[in-house]
């Protein structure tokens, strides 16, 4: 395995095992918008007429790494940073809450609903195509989700880690990493994620479970101008 792949993961996502869902301007790649609106690039010469075509397809997205050069038919909203965290083995705690996986289209919409309620702008109408969604329910209602997002070829993205806010410190968000981490050892992949680092509370817990912080990675958001 190739972990200086992770510097650039959503362009190696795009380059590898997600091609399928790839937009590419000469290099510069972008999920297509209804999946994610993430993108990600190696020549930065590149980005200014990647992200004027882009902005076409999405009013609102992000370029992964280091800054890219762009005109003025977007304007840069804000810089998020993130701690890129990683783990090396199987977390060995016990599940013992019932986990259902999220395939049918009553479980996407209920999975829709949680994450935009709780972490609105990144989960679009198809993002659930990406990979694997777990989720817990409790009289009915979905309370917790964790699932999969960019995927290599030797490595899967924990995403969408989010706990209805009526249900939080219930250990749920644990349990559904412990279980979708294990899913994504078992196919011989490294389960990765990506946190704010303003988010102490999220990488305390993380760290519990020993993920690691391997590096800080920005997320530039861009707005489109609509400037024809």
């Amino acid at each position: 395995m190739q972990i200086e792949k992770l510097d650039n993961s959503v362009w190696n996502s795009l380059n590898e095992t997600h091609q399928d869902f790839a937009v590419d301007y000469e290099g510069v790649n972008f999920y297509k918008p209804d999946y994610c609106p993430f993108g990600g690039f190696i020549n930065t010469e590149k980005t200014k007429i990647a992200i004027d075509e882009y902005a076409k397809l999405a009013n609102n997205f992000y370029l992964v790494g280091n800054k890219p050069n762009f005109n003025n038919k977007v304007q840069l909203n804000k810089e998020l940073v993130c701690n890129q965290m990683l783990i090396d083995k199987p977390i060995n705690i016990e599940i013992t809450e019932p986990v259902m996986e999220l395939q049918t289209t009553n479980h996407k919409a209920d999975l829709f609903a949680l994450v935009n309620l709780v972490q609105p702008g990144y989960f679009k109408d198809n993002t659930a195509d990406l990979g694997n969604y777990y989720g817990i329910y409790k009289e009915n209602k979905l309370v917790a989700v964790t699932g999969e997002r960019m995927k290599m070829n030797d490595y899967t993205e924990l995403s969408a880690v989010v706990t209805h806010p009526e249900h939080t410190g219930k250990g749920y968000a644990k349990q559904l990493l412990v279980y979708a981490s294990s899913k994504i050892f078992n196919e011989n992949k490294t389960p990765f994620l990506h946190v704010a680092d303003t988010n102490i509370g999220a990488i305390k817990l993380y760290e519990k479970l020993d993920f690691r912080t391997r590096k800080k990675i920005s997320f530039w958001n861009f707005i489109a101008n609509n400037i024809q």
